[in-house]
């Protein structure tokens, strides 16, 4: 039985995690770490788990937390976390970390779109990042692993097999994405009150949002090409779950080897053959958040037009965008059957 910490234990993406631990058969949760200063049972700050768990949120200061931790999910926010995370690893604990701290192995390139000096050069560089159906192999045999945000792994799946078969321009690519509120996370912020996001739905960071150099960067290194995206994220009036509608130019329009639907699926269906996560949806049903909230699947679909490929995404963004997807992370890194308590 491992003994795991939640570091930032008050986050929405922490409910949804302590929920999927509290079934799974190979852990126990020992610690729960906050930055607040007093110290409330987590039944107290989220009454559902009222009966399930009744630990204290203790400080995350180093002194406070224990060195038996097998594992320390850390749910802090960018810039912070990294202030937290080499402790761990000095330790000799498995890390997993949500925020963008180590998604990206250049630390000019994370300084550059998080307006902050990287302060771990070690650690940036020796993570994996966390996408199991691309990874696996490394996420096997690291002490760190980068948790991919809630876009990045919509997307990011969506579009790695036709790159990797080399059937799209890689160089314009369009990225409708829609999210719930959640995905904002649970910090109160204007945009978020409910008479600003209720029967509204709206665009936001257009052209600059964090997440676009995060999937080229992923998607560049991980096909040997040079990615780039046209990324509009939208807030859309519900509580949980990504959409991601995603328009690419195809290198071969016309003749015998020209893609239609049935060669496109059947693309998917090889590459992803053996992923327990990925579905794929066939006789022209097409993805739905409804169909995935409260799941760790990806649900897919690629869609032959007139003029361009169509690939559209789904998935909870608390769990495949999160908090599953970090349990599926943890089951890798220490040998566990991947569905372990996700199924």
């Amino acid at each position: 039985m491992l003994n795991i910490g939640i570091i930032g234990a008050t986050a929405y993406t922490s409910l949804e995690l302590i929920k999927i631990l509290l079934r799974h058969p190979e852990v126990k949760i020992s610690f729960l770490g906050v930055r607040r200063t007093d110290r409330p049972k987590i039944s107290d700050i989220f009454p559902s788990l009222q009966g399930q768990i009744e630990l204290p949120c203790n400080s995350i200061q180093e002194k406070e937390v224990p060195d038996n931790l097998d594992v320390a999910f850390i749910t802090l926010p960018p810039t912070i976390s990294m202030k937290y995370v080499p402790h761990f690893i000095q330790k000799g604990i498995k890390a997993i970390d949500f925020s963008a701290d180590y998604r990206f192995q250049d630390s000019a390139l994370y300084e550059k779109w998080y307006k902050a000096r990287h302060t771990d050069s070690t650690g940036i560089t020796k993570a994996v990042y966390g996408l199991p159906e691309l990874f696996r192999d490394k996420i096997k045999n690291t002490q760190l692993t980068a948790n991919p945000g809630c876009y990045t792994t919509a997307t990011i799946l969506a579009l790695a097999p036709l790159l990797a078969k080399g059937l799209i321009e890689p160089d314009d690519i369009i990225v409708d994405a829609k999210s719930g509120v959640s995905g904002k996370g649970r910090e109160a912020r204007e945009d978020t009150h409910y008479c600003e996001c209720n029967e509204n739905t709206e665009a936001y960071a257009v052209g600059g949002h964090r997440h676009s150099p995060e999937i080229e960067h992923i998607l560049s290194t991980q096909t040997g090409k040079s990615v780039s995206i046209q990324f509009v994220p939208h807030l859309i009036p519900m509580n949980r779950g990504i959409l991601c509608t995603i328009y690419c130019n195809p290198k071969i329009r016309t003749g015998a080897s020209a893609l239609n639907d049935e060669a496109a699926l059947n693309i998917y269906r090889e590459f992803y053959q053996k992923e327990p996560f990925i579905r794929l949806k066939e006789n022209n049903t097409l993805p739905k958040t409804k169909d995935v909230s409260h799941t760790n699947f990806c649900d897919i679909a690629v869609k032959v037009t007139e003029k361009r490929i169509v690939i559209l995404s789904a998935i909870d963004n608390l769990i495949k965008g999160a908090a599953g997807q970090a349990v599926q992370n943890m089951n890798v890194m220490c040998g566990f059957k991947e569905e372990t308590g996700l199924k």
